[in-house]
């Protein structure tokens, strides 16, 4: 899939592709939300999650990895 093609997906598809298709790279924890980020192919998405309702309430996307500071703790694949 490509990055335009995931920008016009509904709400429901981008979570589904998100969560069947893209690799975990790294996660921020914020007072109101956690951003995770995630790697998908020839793309990347940052999913901005609500602690309170517990919903997706953004998706940003991106043609390159976001820079990454200290405040980003990655996430480890373990198999």
């Amino acid at each position: 899939m490509r990055l335009s093609e995931f920008m016009v997906l509904p709400q429901e598809q981008k979570r589904s592709t998100v969560v069947k298709e893209g690799i975990p790279v790294a996660k921020k924890e914020l007072p109101e939300e956690m951003i995770f980020l995630f790697q998908l192919t020839g793309f990347y998405v940052e999913t901005h999650f609500s602690k309170a309702s517990k919903e997706i309430r953004e998706y940003r996307m991106f043609h390159h990895s976001p820079e990454l500071n200290a405040s980003w703790q990655p996430i480890g694949l373990t198999g």
